[in-house]
């Protein structure tokens, strides 16, 4: 489920739809759980899947650590991808802030730890980075990791309307996180390699 203070829409012509904060979105907010009603697809379903509806999903899914399909059921699957993710996942199945994300501002992961199948040419933002690939997550969690962690510290200092979406015990552990009492795990516990 992703966060409710967003919207929706045209971000130009060569990214096409985004989703956009309505209000400001402070550093350490959950801001997307996998939730019930998110659908997940194994491969030998997807396999089972024609042409079309593998296109589908190809587009508008994520692969889990099991490489499983995870589909979005709401505006999520809109996120669009950027070298400078304003959110990053966690392997605590939700996605958190890692600065402010000011109202207006686009929601956007970086696909690398996605667990993409094909590597692609993002969009000039001026990073070193031109490619996603699909071994991304071996190659940058140490810095992704850094920024995940940053960000928890927030996590109880900022309301979280997504917070009972968040299981009780990955809830805990993020608290615990926060408190330093707790190491984080790795978001390279999220990678898939097929």
């Amino acid at each position: 489920m992703l966060h409710p203070h967003t919207k929706v829409q045209l971000i130009n012509k060569d990214k096409g739809f985004g989703v956009v904060a309505t209000s400001l979105i402070p550093k350490g907010t959950i801001t997307w759980v996998q939730d019930s009603l998110d659908r997940v697809f194994t491969h030998k379903q997807y396999q089972a899947f024609s042409d079309s509806y593998k296109d589908i999903l190809d587009t508008y899914t994520f692969r889990n650590k099991k490489g499983q399909y995870v589909l979005c059921w709401d505006n999520a699957r809109f996120v669009n991808h950027s070298f400078n993710s304003n959110c990053l996942s966690s392997a605590y199945d939700f996605e958190i802030a890692i600065r402010d994300i000011q109202k207006g501002e686009e929601l956007t992961d970086d696909y690398g730890y996605l667990n993409i199948k094909e590597p692609f040419k993002g969009l000039e933002e001026g990073s070193k980075r031109k490619y996603v690939y699909p071994n991304d997550l071996t190659k940058y969690y140490k810095v992704w990791d850094k920024k995940l962690l940053n960000a928890f510290k927030y996590i109880d200092l900022v309301g979280q309307p997504l917070k009972e979406y968040v299981s009780r015990q990955n809830w805990n552990i993020a608290l615990e996180i926060a408190r330093g009492n707790q190491s984080m795990e790795s978001i390279l516990s999220l990678y898939y390699k097929d």
